[in-house]
């Protein structure tokens, strides 16, 4: 029975579609005196019943590199979905973010990053970006982080329709909690991200995330994710909605 609840859990994966603001607190990994680490899973999926077929492919990299001190780290994310029939794409988006991380002292940390992200399917169907900002952690025990995140940053988006360019100067401000239950090693993580334009609040992204993780092996994790996301643009725009939820396994090393 526990064997075939593992197998349909890595089996499972339920895609609405693809949030244009991607969190990326749950992809942090929270491994103080590890100076290398990497998560990766990979999801493929194709049927075909006389002649109508469903391909599926889902990709995410994640990997961490810190200095001898740790007081500085390289953090990297990478991924792809596809979800593609005989006339049209469900899904298809990729998504590349570079972060630098230097700690100053342990409630202070200076950030830099770029990101790039494609998504067809929505109003915005591409983003490129570099900002720089500040991270301090507001609590930290044993069992229980919490952060909080506020950055300048420069973008460029492509609208669908038109391949109309925006360039836009937007604030990214964010708190994330982290719980560990150590009785049951779940890993629980909430997040929430508000990005306006300087120019203009009404112009504005908000993130709501729940991610919750918990490890079989030494290797392997049991996970879920959740995000929401709401993109408004202006009076005269169509807003985005975007909702995507995944259950699957993870393997790390």
């Amino acid at each position: 029975m526990k064997l075939a609840l593992i197998i349909g859990a890595a089996l499972l994966f339920f895609s609405v579609s693809n949030a244009q603001l991607v969190n990326i607190e749950s992809k942090r990994m929270q491994k103080d005196s590890v100076r290398f680490a990497l998560k990766s899973d990979l999801l493929f999926n194709y049927t075909d019943n006389n002649g109508a077929y469903i391909l599926q492919i889902g990709s995410n990299l994640t990997t961490q590199l810190k200095s001898r001190d740790l007081k500085k780290i390289l953090f990297f994310i990478g991924n792809y979905n596809l979800i593609r029939s005989k006339d049209e794409d469900f899904q298809n988006s990729y998504f590349f973010h570079l972060r630098y991380n230097h700690k100053l002292t342990d409630l202070f940390r200076l950030e830099g990053f770029v990101q790039n992200q494609n998504n067809t399917l929505l109003s915005i169907r591409n983003r490129n970006l570099v900002g720089a900002g500040l991270r301090l952690k507001l609590i930290s025990k044993e069992n229980a982080k919490v952060y909080f995140g506020n950055a300048y940053m420069y973008e460029i988006e492509v609208q669908k329709d038109t391949d109309e360019q925006f360039y836009n100067h937007r604030n990214s401000s964010y708190l994330s909690a982290t719980y560990a239950f150590s009785k049951t090693r779940l890993d629980f993580t909430g997040t929430v991200y508000f990005q306006p334009l300087y120019r203009y609040i009404a112009n504005h992204r908000i993130l709501g995330q729940l991610k919750a993780e918990m490890p079989l092996t030494g290797h392997l994790s049991l996970s879920a994710l959740y995000n929401y996301s709401f993109s408004s643009f202006s009076a005269s725009s169509q807003s985005d909605r975007s909702s995507n939820l995944k259950l699957g396994l993870t393997f790390s090393i």
